[in-house]
């Protein structure tokens, strides 16, 4: 590839002071697009820059377009974790160098590698932030590593893929630590349900991502640079630039192939940040340092179980637990497995023989629910946010039909759904709620709308659309989905917070609507309920409120 060089302007003198906000700890998501935008359209104006080189392909192409939703979180998690280590017999190294040690793809002298190399020269705050993501897997990732005999350069493209956040997940639909799709996770051993998401699960992502690189080395002749490519592109797509070549009488290795923008630029991310590892103290770069000590284990807990009664268990908050666990969508751990848990390794044990002395219908909370007229299996497993399935299995049932009067248990959670705030609901909800100076408005998805027909009527692109809702543009959109729009203009609407209340005695729909200034309507909308029939009491409701109307209103 050949460059051409061009004067500096105001404009690219303004980047290296917009590249450190992208990686400012405290960017929020709105910030971090606006600035991204400002980025790449002085990238385009300026074409390329030898000091902008940087800055221009990490915002086209990097781990900005990752995006990090509970980052604060992971932030609190990581601290418990590594404080919880137990004293080890090994000798004390740095697990970081232990890994370099091992590198041995080469990395040219190229300007791609260059101007990544540059970039995160710059920016040691950015490393900083991610190693700390790390800490409570990168030893076992290490490890996994060395025992299939694969290169540990691999170590570090969960800093190119995702900055190694379980959580992030990007526009292209891809999610987890290692950003797979939904077909290529499904491939390579990541079950995507209602309960559970493999692609977040640190144990089996990352072992479908060697398997997937192994799969990908094998089909490129032992080319990892090929294998790379194609796990971010595609192997159809790197296949044909190769084919492509060699028609041509070109060169077939990565440096010469066509490929597409984000792919030129991967590698070279991947390959910058092993040479800066390497060769850290030459750069003079402050590259943090972890124990080379395991600080997790993974327990085999044989059946479902609440997360909440497991962290009680094991010694450690909800959040914590569901932290080291990101795969669960849910309250509990998925009915159809995989029936383990990620621990603190010194929590482990202790836990193991102690799930060992309680019977397996005592790991759920049970409620007794007496079926009424009206009632369906899918009312039911709404109300108690659980799955039909489930409630079959549990009680018995071979089809679909219940009759009034009949008993069904139903494992319901432990705690109220606002604890388990790494649940898919709750990091939408927190997601959705993040404080704007922007007017806040909420749409209910109805039959024919699409992401595209939303985003016009309210004024704003789809990507903004989708990222203030934690999907990917291209997601199909269900009815009766509330949807989030930050609009221009102050917010009437205070900040909104999803509360779950219990039925009591005496309540009404108009009591609770009038107790957190709701509509009765909207409290029947959000809970699939009739607002003519009766409440029980200890029936859960889902409420959207307004907290700063509700404190204001006494």
């Amino acid at each position: 590839m050949k460059w051409t060089f061009y004067p500096l302007s105001p404009l690219i003198l303004a980047l290296g002071l917009t590249g450190c906000q992208l990686t400012s700890n405290n960017t929020d998501n709105t910030q971090l697009e606006n600035d991204e935008n400002t980025v790449i359209e002085a990238c385009d104006e300026l074409h390329k820059n030898n000091e902008a080189i940087a800055d221009c392909e990490l915002a086209r192409d990097g781990v900005i377009d990752v995006i990090h939703p509970n980052d604060d979180v992971l932030e609190e998690i990581v601290d418990t974790v590594i404080t919880q280590e137990t004293e080890a017999e090994a000798v004390i190294t740095d697990v970081w160098e232990r890994a370099s040690k091992e590198f041995a793809l080469a990395v040219p002298d190229d300007p791609r590698i260059n101007a990544q190399k540059s970039w995160y020269l710059k920016h040691p705050e950015y490393m900083a932030r991610v190693v700390k993501r790390a800490k409570p897997f990168l030893y076992y990732i290490v490890e996994e590593i060395e025992k299939r005999d694969m290169p540990m350069e691999l170590v570090l493209l969960p800093i190119v893929e995702s900055a190694f956040d379980p959580f992030a997940y990007s526009h292209g639909r891809a999610a987890g630590m290692w950003q797979f799709v939904p077909a290529t996770g499904k491939r390579f051993g990541m079950p995507q349900t209602w309960w559970y998401d493999g692609r977040r699960d640190v144990v089996a992502s990352t072992q479908g991502a060697l398997d997937y690189l192994t799969y990908l080395n094998n089909m490129f002749d032992g080319d990892w640079l090929h294998a790379l490519a194609a796990y971010n592109s595609g192997e159809g797509r790197v296949m044909r630039a190769i084919k492509s070549n060699k028609r041509k009488g070109k060169p077939t290795d990565f440096w010469n192939l066509s490929l597409p923008r984000e792919t030129r630029a991967y590698v070279p991310k991947l390959l910058a940040l092993a040479d800066i590892l390497k060769n850290k103290d030459e750069y003079a770069f402050a590259w943090p340092e972890v124990e080379n000590v395991a600080v997790i284990d993974v327990v085999d807990i044989g059946s479902q179980v609440d997360l909440a009664f497991a962290a009680d268990l094991a010694g450690i908050t909800l959040k914590e637990l569901h932290g080291l666990n990101p795969g669960f969508n849910r309250w509990a751990t998925s009915p159809d497995g995989p029936h383990r848990l990620v621990l603190p390794i010194d929590k482990a044990s202790t836990f193991s023989q102690a799930l060992a002395q309680i019977d397996q219908k005592e790991r759920l909370n049970w409620v007794r629910h007496k079926v009424k007229s009206g009632d369906s299996l899918i009312k039911i497993a709404n109300k108690y946010h659980t799955t039909v399935n489930v409630i079959k299995q549990v009680n018995e049932l071979d089809g679909s039909m219940i009759r009034v009067g009949q008993a069904i248990m139903v494992p319901v959670a432990l705690q109220e759904l606002d604890s388990y705030s790494l649940s898919k609901e709750q990091r939408l909800a927190s997601l959705q709620n993040r404080a704007s100076s922007k007017q806040k408005v909420r749409h209910t998805v109805k039959a024919g709308d699409t992401l595209w027909d939303i985003a016009r009527k309210y004024k704003v692109s789809t990507k903004q659309l989708a990222k203030w809702n934690g999907m990917a543009p291209g997601d199909t959109l269900k009815l009766g989905k509330s949807l989030v729009i930050w609009l221009e203009g102050k917010s009437d609407a205070g900040i909104t917070k999803q509360l779950t209340y219990t039925v009591r005695s005496g309540d009404s729909l108009s009591r609770i609507a009038s107790k957190f200034n709701v509509k009765v309507a909207d409290i029947g909308k959000w809970n699939g309920l009739n607002t003519k029939r009766y409440l029980q009491p200890g029936q859960k409701l889902k409420l959207y409120v307004d907290v700063t109307r509700l404190s204001s209103s006494g």
